[in-house]
């Protein structure tokens, strides 16, 4: 199995503010689990970031796996916002996310699970 983490998992890591989320994301860290990120994640945490967290920002991102965004994300991505894009208020960013975990066969680690309300995921 590997992870897709999303972007509210790691604001939430880079702030060590959730004693519960950080040892939860510890045992993630030592296990053998490919964990991964989507390029809009990266966006959205320096779009927020705060001076005092470039570092833990920069130092998380070097311990994960980047999945590019490549024509089958984008396609499953259009798909998704063709069919929850009105209904479900979806936007390119979450698609976008949802695509990567869906095309690379990941779970999908987040909190805002009413933002992914596509049957092909599973969820961490």
């Amino acid at each position: 199995m590997a992870l897709l983490v999303d972007s509210d998992i790691l604001i939430e890591v880079s702030r060590a503010r959730d004693p519960e989320l950080l040892s939860k994301w510890r045992e993630v860290m030592q296990s053998d689990m490919p964990i991964f990120y989507s390029p809009v994640t990266v966006a959205e945490l320096w779009a927020g970031a705060k001076p005092n967290e470039f570092d833990a920002i920069q130092n998380l991102f070097e311990s994960l796996t980047c999945v590019p965004i490549e024509r089958e994300i984008g396609a499953q991505a259009g798909h998704f916002l063709r069919h929850f894009g009105k209904s479900h208020s979806l936007e390119v960013a979450d698609a976008l996310i949802a695509a990567s975990a869906s095309v690379t066969g990941a779970e999908l680690w987040t909190r805002n699970r009413k933002h992914f309300p596509m049957k092909e995921l599973s969820f961490f």
